[in-house]
């Protein structure tokens, strides 16, 4: 009999979290911790965290939602930066496999696309922490699957559309800029998908892991600015409401 896998899903709580343990339920065990319960800040918890699973898979999934690329984010440059290498020196040593989540955030914004090949433009310290994390996972090898993705909502956590539908009960009036372009990605379609890739990267369908391991932008179709988000956001809410 075939061992199951055993799937390590660090910032369980977050929106891409939860749904993580949704998208995952049958595929094999799933350990799940949060910040809370691990500081992956501690790089002495991170490694006991890891060799105390042994998992097959690890996802380090906590997101935050950085809706104003002008502000500064608070650094965070440990979980951010530090605990990627961490975790990919102990996928590395258990011929683990790690997915990542990283952001958009880490690129200069553009009129076009984004592609994967573009030079790297952090806006604002949060993306230099979160490129800086990516950074590290590359430098480390291994099998990996880094997913830059934007803008993500859904039904659990901190994000715009919970944001909006809160604002929207308590103010008359909302001011929305309109000028900063993005793909809002819905976590459900997030954690979706990257099981069906894990799935054929685990299943061999898509060769060795130096044909696979690398950095994908992983986003819904499309794009929109805030204000056409928030628009977007109200005029399904009213359909629902009326």
């Amino acid at each position: 009999m075939t061992e199951q896998p055993c799937i390590l899903i660090a910032g369980a709580a977050g929106q891409v979290g939860v749904e993580l343990q949704r998208s995952f339920a049958g595929f094999g065990k799933i350990v799940a911790v949060d910040l809370e319960t691990v500081d992956l800040a501690n790089a002495d918890q991170t490694r006991a965290l890891v060799r105390r699973v042994s998992p097959t898979l690890s996802s380090r999934c906590r997101l935050h939602s950085r809706r104003s690329r002008r502000v500064p984010a608070r650094p965070g440059h440990a979980i951010n930066a530090t605990a990627p290498r961490i975790l990919a020196e102990e996928a590395l040593r258990l011929d683990a496999l790690l997915v990542h989540y990283s952001t958009d955030y880490v690129s200069t914004a553009k009129a076009a696309a984004l592609v994967e090949t573009d030079e790297p433009g952090p806006l604002n310290v949060y993306g230099e922490s979160k490129l800086a994390g990516e950074q590290a996972i590359q430098q480390v090898g291994g099998r990996f699957l880094i997913f830059r993705t934007s803008w993500v909502y859904g039904p659990h956590g901190n994000n715009f559309l919970l944001t909006m539908l809160r604002l929207a009960r308590e103010r008359d009036r909302l001011s929305i800029v309109d000028d900063q372009f993005g793909s809002p990605t819905t976590s459900i379609e997030l954690a979706r998908a990257t099981r069906a890739v894990t799935e054929g990267v685990l299943g061999g369908q898509f060769g060795t892991p130096q044909e696979w391991s690398g950095l994908y932008h992983m986003t819904c179709a499309d794009s929109t600015t805030w204000f056409g988000f928030a628009k977007a956001i109200f005029a399904g809410r009213k359909s629902v409401s009326s």
